[in-house]
């Protein structure tokens, strides 16, 4: 068993915590407002006074901080007594985390970004994803104390911000689909469609986020199945609803931008081809 530091205690770290106290691990914890540690005592846990008392000897360190600034900061209270390994899960800006991975490993500070896609549940319950940025060799040797916190644990790569830029896209894909079903949703009350009912058919007509890319990606050799133009239209029939459209308005003026461009004629996924 190891001694693991968590630190940052909201809804994700007390999953990861109470998930290694019931692997048997000791488990020190460290929060900003110290009362969140209190039901992970009880159940085990070691409350730290400071970032230092808890890093202090530990075989690996979690942090699960809300912003770059905090993460910075809490590194910084640690002072000279880390020892094992720093796995960052923070989502972090990406240019952030190099100079922070640079900073830190120039000090012989291992430091490893390591964001998630997880709720609070899956990381008690250690499923979902763990992304993992840095040297293979040393993440291979992280692995199988890694994996048991997770469901899955994908290697993004030797750059140290690796890990961050897919997890800024894979966020930005739930926000982009969750402000994409809220107009289909809107334009359904406006056109007697059932939200249920637009629900059943996306299990049917199945258009989804890696299809989608690779059509794109595809869409400068491949046939054109759905002129620009004619894309252009249908929009056109979206918005005159009447229906309070978020998305769709700025796909329209995207659209009217490639088409003024001279590419109407094109598939409309071109316009959006890296």
């Amino acid at each position: 068993m190891a001694t693991v530091a968590v630190l940052g205690i909201g809804l994700l770290g007390a999953g990861f915590a109470s998930n290694l106290l019931e692997k048997g691990h000791t488990v020190r914890v460290w929060n900003r407002t110290a009362s969140k540690c209190g039901p992970l005592v009880v159940l085990g846990a070691i409350h730290a006074e400071t970032p230092a008392d808890a890093v202090r000897g530990a075989d690996r360190v979690h942090l699960i901080l809300a912003a770059d600034a905090a993460v910075d900061a809490v590194i910084a209270a640690m002072g000279d007594a880390i020892d094992g390994p720093i796995l960052d899960h923070s989502t972090n800006l990406p240019e952030k985390v190099v100079a922070r991975s640079e900073q830190l490993w120039s000090r012989g500070v291992r430091y490893f970004h390591a964001p998630v896609f997880m709720s609070p549940s899956s990381a008690r319950e250690a499923t979902g994803l763990m992304l993992i940025s840095g040297s293979e060799d040393d993440i291979e040797q992280m692995r199988p104390a890694l994996e048991t916190m997770t469901g899955k644990l994908m290697y993004s790569g030797a750059q140290p911000a690796k890990a961050a830029g897919v997890k800024l896209i894979g966020n930005a894909m739930l926000f982009v689909l969750n402000t994409g079903m809220g107009d289909l949703f809107r334009m359904g009350a406006k056109t007697g469609v059932e939200a249920s009912e637009i629900v059943s058919l996306f299990e049917s007509f199945a258009v989804g986020p890696a299809g989608m890319g690779q059509r794109i990606l595809n869409s400068g050799t491949a046939p054109v199945g759905f002129e620009l133009t004619m894309a252009r239209k249908d929009v056109g029939l979206m918005t005159a609803t009447g229906a309070k459209l978020t998305l769709l308005p700025a796909i329209a003026t995207a659209m009217d931008q490639a088409i003024e461009a001279g590419r109407g004629a094109e598939d409309f996924t071109s316009m959006e081809r890296p």
